[in-house]
């Protein structure tokens, strides 16, 4: 398997084996793959929450596109 990475990446990946956290840049990469694994399944795993409250909630009146502008202040504060 080949892997492209941009300079900033491959920058990173250097400066963290160089620290001491890790020993080459597989090990690195693997660490990478489960914490995106971990977030993935939680991102996934809350998204059903939301829509089982949907679907057992009362209606609403508002808009799907008032829903997402809702949704998008509360992320951006």
């Amino acid at each position: 398997m080949n892997v492209s990475l941009t300079k900033k990446q491959e920058d990173y990946i250097s400066d963290e084996i160089e620290s001491g956290d890790f020993q080459n840049a597989s090990e690195l990469v693997r660490d990478a793959l489960r914490l995106h694994q971990i977030y993935r399944h939680r991102v996934i795993k809350d998204l059903r929450a939301e829509i089982e409250k949907g679907w057992e909630g009362a209606e609403s009146t508002k808009t799907m596109d008032e829903i997402i502008e809702s949704k998008k202040k509360q992320i951006n504060g």
